[in-house]
């Protein structure tokens, strides 16, 4: 009996056998080695940076990829129908399986599927958006200390991801002077007996360039020959402007598996309702063994996205109008002609046109505006004195550029550029060397 009070100490139970437990001065709770391994580039940046807008100029953000923060695109009613109808039928408040509805899952395989890339409904796994797919991907494929090879600039998300588990990025090159192709050398050199995977992004944030179907094979050639699975983030596919084309990664292969991620977000003008999808392209049996179990015990972590929108996939699929996606396409790329056209006649200042997405990528020649040591001392002056705030390029680990939005009204963009010009005109510095953004 007295070894059995020995076990208590303050009221609290000894889990140290006879060893009284020594109490604290003070609270300390630590938290996990994950939450210390996860950062995000962009807000590592942005929240310290002094954003002070010039309170005589109304600010125009073109920093934020959320295309409703103008108000001037909006999901075409349908699929609000949609929606609502199934909130109607009571139907769908409870719990989902993990992976999704089967008939959402069916809808997104019938809708996505191909002669070259065939689907079911067991190919489908759905996420929380389109970053909660990339997440279920990674997380499938790699282990702590391995590596996977991402995008220089690309979306900041894949370093957070990977690095919050213990796994290794490894930046690969694009090349502004070829519409942000991928540097296959560079690639290349970076592989190792650790490197797990290769994330491409297409078409691509921050830069939206759009693949042609020769460089996809010159990709999808490498991937087959070092045996490297690809998860292609595919979040903007057929986002493209006209004269270009889109095709899926999975489509122009039989031999390299793929995981392929998407969503409603951005295409749909939906950020906000958080359904995603990964889609398996399973080649020759790859992840049969394990990546396909694997993604459903990981799905199981958090039990899938919105019911309600599931529910509502079916029809979001069948009956959005061709001519919404016409429309918001259209939208963007005389934004992306007017921007482009605006800015490229400032000096300092070197814009490459995108192809599709709704970003743009600009050069800025550092050296002509010596008062700026870094894109993000550019775009904060930018910010305090014309209250045009843009994304510094460094927050895509590519210094000397910074990354506008396409979505907002065409009239911000004309006040923008103006904005702008007036911004280098006034920090421009003729008789300084001269190094090219690119």
């Amino acid at each position: 009996m007295a070894s059995s009070s020995n076990s208590y100490v303050n009221g609290n139970r000894n889990c140290h056998g006879d060893n009284p437990q020594v109490k604290r001065a003070k609270w300390v709770v630590p938290s996990s080695q994950m939450a210390k391994n996860t950062h995000n580039p962009i807000r590592q940046i942005v929240d310290n940076m002094k954003i002070e807008p010039n309170p005589e100029k109304k600010m125009i953000a073109l920093s934020i990829g959320d295309p409703t923060v103008f108000g001037n695109l909006e999901p075409p009613r349908e699929i609000e129908e949609a929606v609502i109808d199934c909130i109607h039928t009571r139907k769908y408040n409870g719990y989902a399986p993990s992976i999704g509805y089967e008939t959402a899952r069916a809808a997104i395989a019938k809708y996505y599927t191909s002669p070259e890339a065939p689907l079911e409904a067991k190919d489908v796994i759905f996420g929380s958006g389109c970053s909660g797919a990339l997440d279920l991907c990674i997380s499938v494929l790699a282990n702590p200390g391995q590596n996977i090879l991402v995008p220089r600039p690309g979306f900041s998300l894949y370093k957070t991801l990977a690095e919050s588990i213990g796994v290794e990025i490894r930046h690969y090159n694009l090349l502004p002077e070829r519409c942000w192709e991928i540097d296959l050398e560079n690639l290349q050199s970076l592989v190792d007996e650790n490197t797990a995977a290769v994330v491409v992004n297409n078409p691509s944030n921050p830069c939206g360039s759009v693949f042609t179907k020769e460089h996809i094979q010159d990709i999808l050639r490498v991937a087959e020959r070092l045996r490297l699975p690809i998860v292609a983030d595919e979040i903007y596919a057929d986002m493209v402007f006209s004269g270009h084309s889109f095709h899926f990664m999975a489509s122009l292969t039989t031999e390299v598996p793929i995981l392929s991620c998407g969503g409603l977000a951005k295409r749909y003008i939906v950020p906000g309702w958080r359904v995603g999808w990964v889609l398996i392209h399973d080649r020759h049996g790859a992840f049969e063994a394990e990546v396909r179990n694997g993604l459903l015990r990981l799905s199981q972590r958090i039990l899938g996205p919105n019911t309600l929108i599931q529910a509502a996939i079916p029809r979001i699929l069948e009956e959005t109008p061709q001519s919404f996606y016409q429309d918001t396409m259209a939208l963007v790329q005389r934004n992306a002609e007017l921007f482009f056209n605006g800015v490229s006649k400032i000096p300092g200042l070197s814009p490459i046109m995108p192809c599709g997405a709704m970003y743009m990528m600009v050069g800025i020649d550092i050296d002509k505006f010596p008062e700026f040591s870094s894109d993000v001392e550019f775009t904060q002056r930018l910010v305090s004195e014309q209250s045009v705030f843009c994304l510094p390029a460094s927050c895509f680990q590519y210094p000397n550029f910074f990354r506008v939005v396409l979505t907002l009204p065409a009239e911000m963009v004309s006040e923008a550029c103006e904005r702008i010009q007036e911004f280098c005109s006034q920090h421009y510095m003729v008789g300084s060397s001269a190094n090219g953004a690119f």
